[in-house]
């Protein structure tokens, strides 16, 4: 793994969207593996500063989002096609029809498990996936004790990551229950793997992402399994006890 350390989360959030931009340039028909959530807001907010004011494109790219609720329509304020929507791609001239998520409204989730997967697959996985970390260590919607081999599939959430995101919806009890989300082996398809941590609530997950030790009860320590992983960190995030 390499690791870098950024002073605070807008250094943080620039060096990510430079090496997102990086991949676009150099193959400007790149698959990206893209995350939501308040980390990567930043990230999203600099890409689209570096589309108006120095051209970057994304004309050819084709995105892929990790996970979305499962219940929710895209246009839910809640939904992750919404939040992606809003925060990236009506500010960039990316293709709609070369926008990927899963369909949390579908009615058989198993078979949109496999269509997503297979989709990916067919796309050759991301060229650079961009990801967060939970502070169990999730990644995804991976909770502790997802095996490492699962492909994308239907997740119970649990009561810790139900509290984590009820800062978006009006109460916990509106929160969903499930989600579909890319699995680990799935994630581990991507070529190269960019995951993001910012601020003190994040260090003890850092710290035992960082130790090196793999376990299916930490689901981040799969990353170890994979050749190229950056880890961006801000300070706060590198001050685990």
């Amino acid at each position: 793994m390499n690791v870098i350390t950024c002073r605070h989360y807008e250094e943080l959030s620039e060096k990510a969207a430079e090496m997102i931009a990086e991949t676009v340039k150099q193959k400007p028909d790149a698959v990206l593996g893209l995350a939501t959530g308040g980390t990567p807001e930043g990230v999203y907010k600099e890409l689209v500063r570096m589309h108006r004011s120095e051209g970057l494109s994304f004309r050819d790219v084709t995105t892929i989002n990790l996970d979305e609720y499962a219940g929710l329509s895209p246009e839910d304020k809640n939904s992750y096609h919404y939040y992606m929507n809003t925060h990236f791609f009506a500010h960039i001239d990316s293709k709609k029809d070369r926008h990927f998520l899963p369909d949390g409204r579908a009615d058989d989730l198993e078979a949109e498990c496999e269509r997503y997967d297979r989709l990916i697959q067919t796309l050759g996985g991301a060229d650079i996936q961009l990801l967060g970390i939970g502070h169990n260590g999730h990644i995804g919607f991976n909770e502790p004790g997802t095996p490492f081999e699962s492909r994308t599939h239907v997740v119970e959430l649990n009561e810790e990551t139900r509290r984590a995101n009820a800062r978006y919806f009006p109460s916990i009890d509106q929160v969903p229950e499930k989600a579909v989300t890319m699995g680990i082996r799935t994630i581990l398809s991507g070529k190269r793997i960019l995951i993001m941590a910012s601020g003190k609530s994040k260090a003890q997950a850092v710290k035992q992402l960082l130790d090196g030790r793999v376990s299916e009860a930490f689901p981040a320590s799969a990353l170890h399994e994979h050749p190229d992983v950056t880890v961006l960190i801000d300070e706060e995030a590198a001050g685990g006890d």
